[in-house]
């Protein structure tokens, strides 16, 4: 059994190495398919704990630590990981466990849990001669908690995977906003009468609304997911907080089929207490996607553990709000609202403590005529128009559309956004 499994992974291995030795232009037009990891490797010794991946071609890739919980990060070009079911899963030395996956556009990301606190010494690559694969080591050293926090507040950088580390290019600086389709995959989330899923609707519109913010240049734009597939409920908030967004919009289309004659739209955001019971069930049956997916409901944010958290909670949820009247004062005119255009509820995707955040439900997929809306092209292009134009009237009110540098996002209260 371990033979055959070797024998599968390196006839994967010489079909990858082979396709990335091919032009770009024969591959998938101008653009080179990602490098593809067929194995993921830990080992432990008195020195530390290596991580060693197995690639087809070489990838650029960097490191930072972060505190609450314990756990490094590994940003690396696009990676197609190929890997078995349970790689990641077991303890090894100073690793806890490690998750892996797309994180944006031609973007991957591992998550390393640690054990306990340790930093990441300098990422090596080199071609294996037998067979051309690319071993990529990325080394943990064990650290006393006050290094370790230093490391995490300063954000540092483990050096480039084989290369000498180069000067930081001045970063872009312009606002960051995560868009999110919501559902996906295995969860089609609410069901038209015809068969029409709210998966497939919000991740249409989102992609209109990603074009048209993209088209203006004012913001960098990211999706939680670029594809039809699903994204745990934590994970939305993990991507957007650890990408440092500026905003957080949650796009999703809502269904009561008991009564298809309600229509209309409605931006929520986050509480402990819903505004009503109509909007503590709907976070309620919204909350349950993982389960519904087969999927485990990672962890949430985490807990406010002081005082200066709360007050960092309480001023993002301040912004919040503030762009929700925007954003209804902005729709209002293109677009039907329902009776109750702003509602407050336990959403799981709007508990990011520092990352301003709202869930537009776009309308009822029960009704008729919100579901012939939301098929419109026309439209959604309105909608999505209007939606840009909350934005920018939104960070418009700042001095700048440049970020301060915020030295511990983690623990200090995020940069004043005025509404």
């Amino acid at each position: 059994m371990l033979r055959s499994a070797r024998l599968i992974r390196s006839a994967i291995l010489t079909a990858a190495v082979a396709l990335a030795a091919m032009p770009a232009c024969a591959q998938n037009g101008d653009r080179a398919p990602p490098a593809v990891a067929i194995a993921a490797d830990l080992a432990a010794s008195p020195a530390g704990t290596k991580l060693t991946l197995t690639l087809s071609k070489p990838v650029d890739a960097r490191a930072f630590v972060m505190e609450r919980p314990d756990r490094v990060v590994i940003d690396l070009a696009e990676v197609n990981f190929q890997l078995a079911p349970e790689t990641g899963r077991r303890r090894e030395g100073l690793v806890q466990s490690f998750r892996y996956g797309l994180f944006a556009p031609g973007r991957s990301r591992i998550v390393v849990d640690l054990a306990g606190p340790a930093t990441v010494g300098r990422i090596e690559t080199a071609t294996r001669p037998r067979d051309g694969a690319v071993i990529l080591t990325v080394p943990f050293q064990r650290a006393d908690r006050e290094s370790f926090r230093k490391a995490a507040t300063a954000g540092d950088l483990a050096p480039a995977a084989g290369k000498a580390v180069a000067p930081a290019e001045p970063a872009d600086r312009r606002p960051l906003i995560v868009v999110d389709a919501g559902h996906g995959g295995i969860d089609p989330g609410a069901i038209a009468v015809g068969g029409v899923f709210e998966k497939d609707i919000v991740f249409g519109f989102a992609q209109a609304l990603v074009a048209r913010l993209e088209a203006g240049g004012r913001y960098r734009v990211a999706m939680t997911r670029d594809r039809d597939v699903y994204v745990p409920l934590s994970e939305r908030v993990r991507i957007a907080r650890d990408a440092k967004a500026d905003l957080f919009v949650s796009i999703h289309a809502d269904s009561i089929s008991s009564a298809p004659q309600v229509r209309g739209a409605t931006i929520y955001t986050g509480s402990e207490k819903a505004t009503d019971s109509e909007s503590a069930k709907l976070a309620e049956r919204e909350n349950k996607a993982d389960a519904a997916a087969g999927a485990e409901s990672g962890d949430g944010p985490p807990e406010i553990a002081d005082i200066l958290q709360e007050l960092t909670l309480r001023e993002t949820r301040g912004f919040s709000s503030g762009f929700a009247k925007t954003l209804m004062g902005q729709l209002g005119p293109v677009m039907e609202m329902s009776t109750k255009p702003h509602r407050e509820a336990g959403f799981k995707v709007l508990r990011s403590p520092d990352v301003p955040s709202v869930l537009v439900e776009l309308g009822y997929l029960s009704s008729q005529r919100d579901l012939d809306l939301l098929q419109s092209a026309e439209w959604r292009a309105s909608v999505t128009g209007s939606m840009a134009k909350a934005i920018d009237q939104f960070f418009g009110n700042r001095a700048s559309l440049v970020r301060p540098v915020v030295p511990n996002r983690r623990s200090a209260a995020i940069a004043p956004v005025s509404p």
